[in-house]
């Protein structure tokens, strides 16, 4: 793998690799490499797709879905829950593709889902996830915020969102609607004080976001 661009850090000059972010799906293997605490699959949802959904999340109530799902039960289930809209279908079956994805991942035959509707930041302060890992997806609305290691105070984690950032610098990323990520947390081995800094984003006035999330079970 080549290097990325050569950064300078306190007179110091350092080699970054480049971060695992493509649009192939078979990136997200690459969180198991021991440098890696994101990686991120992008990809375009159809735009019917996200249509139906934006429908969807502006005419119901808001949903709270949270159950140990598999990758032959999951479709069935949101479909049910999701019964009389248009997305039902689009939507269950694309999340049944990644939880298929993430059990054979993490060679799980559950995993613990969360599908969300959010009308404000949920966790707005920037913080590490006390877990191995987690996968998230935002399929509508502003997505997960992060940063690099190299740009984190990680002292200043939950003091007034600032983990050495302020939302007006450049060091901020910010995953795009449809993007499938993974965020290492401290409690995976090996990893204990470099779990992925991130927080959710702050939303647009009567924006609406929703948010899949899944945990190793």
């Amino acid at each position: 793998m080549s290097l990325n661009t050569v950064v300078k850090k306190d007179d110091v000059v350092e080699s970054v690799l480049p971060l695992p972010i493509d649009k192939q799906s078979s990136v997200l293997t690459d969180i198991y490499q021991p440098e890696n605490n994101i990686a991120i699959w992008q990809r375009t949802l159809p735009i019917e797709m996200t249509t139906s959904i934006q429908e969807m999340l502006q005419n119901s109530k808001p949903l709270a879905l949270v159950k140990y799902v598999t990758p032959d039960d999951v479709a069935e289930w949101i479909r049910g829950k999701l019964d009389g809209y248009a997305c039902a279908n689009a939507l269950s079956e694309d999340i049944a593709l990644i939880v298929d994805m993430f059990c054979c991942l993490f060679d799980t035959k559950e995993a613990g889902l969360r599908l969300t509707t959010l009308d404000k930041a949920m966790c707005p302060k920037f913080h590490v996830d006390q877990i191995p890992c987690r996968l998230v997806s935002t399929y509508t609305g502003t997505a997960t915020e992060w940063l690099e290691n190299n740009h984190v105070d990680r002292s200043q984690l939950g003091a007034g969102n600032k983990a050495g950032h302020s939302d007006n610098d450049f060091t901020m990323q910010r995953m795009q609607s449809g993007d499938v990520a993974l965020l290492k947390g401290s409690g995976w081995k090996g990893n204990e004080n470099m779990g992925l800094v991130h927080r959710s984003p702050a939303l647009k006035l009567n924006e609406k976001r929703l948010l899949l999330t899944l945990d190793i079970v």
